[in-house]
């Protein structure tokens, strides 16, 4: 199985040229620890310059030792430059969803500051697959669906096609020790759920195979929704104004571009956190107009219809 993992890592990196600076992201459990292991052997031929980064999200006791050992496991694998980072996790959108915001703050400062290409992440095929189950609970759209994608910008995850199961007999085959993390066992958090209840539940209902069908949905979701992104961004670059847009121009377009048009042109107001009935609301003001007030956003930013245009605005702006 390290065969597969060394491969899907030396596939990943054909954007990359020699000598690039490249950042791992490493947690100290399997996953992490494998792909640190093969980008090592792999980014020889690239004479790749890499950093690894722990991030010690402090939300567990003993979270520095855990660190420490992650760094010495590392240091064994012959990897020179290795950081440990401690993050506060500020409390807002929930535990796991702050803690992600953090750990990417903190790997995203690493790379300006140490001009970095690329930053690898362990994901595998299971995380996808429970993110595309997990933005259906949500009622997300395509973009949420398609979970995450091998490359996106400078962060790569070569692991998407591996599953779970082959990255620890990978880890075994090679003598990889790693720490399993409590909260992946939590009940209390959704994705655990997900894990161990509602995916072998339905495996045991419908048959196997859920996991990598969830995976190739999410895949397709991500080719539907890159295409999408590509249009809107043709759209976008003939509007003159983003803050007042032509009615007549959005009246024109399907809804799912129409929503992705004005999710883009409220954003720049700093609307970036809008759900779906947030766009529902707006896009009421083109396809169902009845003479309806301004629409209220996140950050302050507001919504109007008034002469034959889409007005948005932001208090103090």
């Amino acid at each position: 199985m390290i065969s597969k993992a060394r491969l899907a890592v030396r596939e990943s990196l054909a954007p990359l040229s020699p000598g690039d600076a490249v950042i791992v992201a490493v947690s100290g459990g399997a996953d992490s620890l494998l792909l640190a292991y093969c980008l090592n052997i792999e980014g020889t031929a690239l004479a790749l310059r890499i950093r690894a980064v722990i991030v010690d999200h402090q939300l567990q006791d003993g979270s520095a030792k855990i660190a420490s050992e992650a760094k010495t496991a590392l240091q064994k694998m012959d990897i020179k430059e290795v950081e440990i980072i401690s993050v506060d996790v500020v409390k807002s959108d929930g535990i796991e969803a702050d803690a992600r915001n953090a750990r990417y703050n903190a790997l995203n400062s690493v790379a300006d500051k140490s001009s970095a290409t690329a930053i690898f992440l362990g994901h595998n095929k299971d995380d996808l697959a429970e993110s595309v189950l997990l933005g259906l609970t949500q009622g997300s759209g395509t973009k949420s669906l398609a979970g995450m994608s091998t490359h996106d910008g400078r962060y790569i995850r070569p692991f998407l096609a591996l599953s779970r199961e082959e990255i620890i007999s990978a880890c075994d085959e090679v003598g990889i020790v790693y720490w399993s993390d409590p909260h992946n066992d939590d009940l209390r958090f959704t994705r655990v759920k997900i894990r161990k209840q509602i995916i072998p539940l339905m495996e045991s209902e419908l048959g196997p195979g859920i996991t990598d069908a969830l995976a190739r949905s999410a895949r397709i979701f991500r080719e539907d929704s890159d295409a999408l992104d590509t249009l809107t961004d043709e759209i976008f670059a003939t509007i003159p104004d983003p803050t007042s847009i032509e009615v007549e121009l959005l009246e024109r377009l399907p809804s799912a571009l129409r929503k992705r048009v004005i999710r883009r042109a409220v954003a720049l107001l700093g609307a970036t956190r809008i759900t779906a009935e947030h766009l529902g609301w707006v896009d009421a003001l083109i396809s169902q107009w009845h003479g309806q007030g301004e629409v209220a956003l996140p950050a302050g930013v507001t919504a109007r219809r008034e002469s034959g245009r889409l007005a948005l605005s932001r208090q103090g702006k």
